[in-house]
């Protein structure tokens, strides 16, 4: 038979927690606070990617729309009629040659600007300061096909981030 003092031997309450549960716990805390971090650091690197998006997207409208406000060729009267090239009276030939002016849509094939650039100063861990240029390229084609012309802009952000643009101008 049993005596009590052989009961409470065998039948002793567990207080408190082992060592290994502790150990335990506290792998699987770690686990998981290193993947919340994880994923707060990457929200946060990709926090600014909108607003650089966006600002790529207005410089490439800004663009195209300054260059489909103007006429169709240099020898296009005002108000486009007659349109140049047509066989209608008064009409006279397009010369489809980009010039200087910037009057009209050819003169803007080709162009290449950075509308938008300025330098960055950050302060590094070891308490040096780096400079950082942080610039948007624009670049501008115009095609001609027929009597129409193809006005691409094409936005290079400093993320690398591309974004093109495309419209078509009509000779009418």
């Amino acid at each position: 038979m049993h005596t009590d003092a052989q009961k409470n031997v065998c039948f002793k309450k567990h207080e408190g927690v082992s060592l290994i549960e502790l150990v335990v716990f506290i792998v699987i805390v770690s686990l998981a606070g290193a993947a919340l971090f994880k994923v707060y650091s990457y929200s946060q690197a990709q926090s600014a990617d909108p607003l650089v998006q966006v600002r790529a997207l207005e410089l490439a409208q800004s663009r195209l729309d300054e260059i489909l406000a103007l006429k169709y060729d240099a020898n296009t009267p005002t108000g486009g009629i007659p349109a140049c090239g047509s066989t209608a009276v008064g009409a006279v030939a397009c010369n489809n040659t980009p010039d200087l002016d910037m009057n009209d849509v050819d003169d803007f094939n080709n162009i290449t600007d950075e509308p938008y650039s300025f330098n960055v100063t950050k302060k590094t861990s070891s308490g040096g300061q780096t400079t950082i240029m942080v610039k948007y390229t624009r670049q501008v084609t115009v095609v001609t096909t027929g009597n129409v012309k193809l006005v691409s802009v094409i936005v290079t952000a400093p993320t690398g981030l591309v974004v093109p643009l495309a419209a078509q101008k009509a000779n009418f």
